[in-house]
């Protein structure tokens, strides 16, 4: 971790540099038209205006912090931005939670039978095709009926998508023991679920590991599509629809960040539970 920090402050810095510079690039031809409508700026030029629009391409620090307050504050309210990014949290993480227990079980299965994988891996592939934003509405109609609402379609949401690149993972993993650690197993007389248990399973924990990292982004944003595509009353997807309608550039760019922050936020949070779950992986990346 402390040696991966040096590069990722130094990107850091090369952002933060070329940010004013490119704003002032992408605002400038805005500003610009904004005077030759005749509108009334407190700004003379297209250069001192480009920090000042209304709806920026690309805001302006000040513009960018006075938003990021603006909606951070108070913290719980339903119209702030942490209590809805914590209800999308909380989505994203009970529907990677059921993506786990599917995922693991299907890979179990894949790797049980050939004659399973062969049958079912390319339904699964095919069910990856479907389009998240046609999927979700109809995935709420029908648990609807059932008088299923609320957070649990969109966590259903996030698993759908989630689910198969853990189960992918896991599979790999499972099959990735050497032959001649299988084979002096056997010498053992080990049976088939105790060679599953003390090589096939722990060999395939990093792999789960890995899936899961990719599996937590994809799953959040199917959450966030989810909020979108369905009646929602909060979460990241709800704010994002409404203030898209509304044509808030500044607020959009808030919700990107609180997402993309949250999107960082579960990844670390695997990545320590990674290490603390596989600590000779740590030991062999040194």
């Amino acid at each position: 971790m402390a040696g991966s920090l040096g590069p990722m402050l130094l990107v850091a810095l090369l952002a933060a540099l070329l940010y004013w510079p490119l704003m002032l690039a992408v605002n400038v031809g805005a500003a610009q038209r904004t005077l030759d409508s005749g509108a009334v700026l407190d700004c003379q030029t297209a250069l001192s205006c480009a920090t000042r629009l209304r709806n920026p391409v690309l805001p302006a620090p000040a513009q960018l912090g006075n938003s990021l307050r603006a909606m951070s504050v108070p913290p719980l309210a339903p119209t702030s931005m942490p209590y809805n990014t914590l209800v999308t949290a909380g989505e994203t993480l009970v529907g990677l939670l059921i993506a786990v227990v599917l995922g693991v079980g299907l890979a179990v299965a894949l790797v049980a039978s050939r004659a399973f994988e062969r049958v079912t891996l390319p339904w699964l592939i095919a069910s990856q095709t479907v389009p998240v934003i046609a999927l979700a509405p109809m995935l709420a109609v029908v648990l609807g009926q059932y008088g299923v609402q609320g957070w649990l379609p969109k966590a259903l949401i996030a698993a759908y998508i989630a689910f198969f690149p853990v189960a992918v993972g896991v599979a790999a993993g499972l099959r990735s023991p050497d032959p001649m650690q299988e084979d002096l197993l056997t010498t053992y007389r080990a049976s088939g679920w105790q060679t599953f248990w003390t090589l096939r399973l722990p060999a395939s924990v990093p792999f789960l590991f890995t899936s899961l990292k990719v599996g937590a982004t994809a799953a959040l944003i199917g959450s966030i599509v989810a909020e979108i595509s369905t009646i929602s009353f909060s979460g990241l997807g709800k704010m994002l629809a409404e203030n898209s309608r509304a044509s808030d550039t500044l607020a959009l760019w808030v919700i990107m960040l609180y997402g993309a922050g949250l999107g960082i936020a579960l990844v670390a949070v695997l990545g320590m539970v990674e290490r603390w779950v596989t600590p000779w992986q740590a030991g062999q990346s040194r």
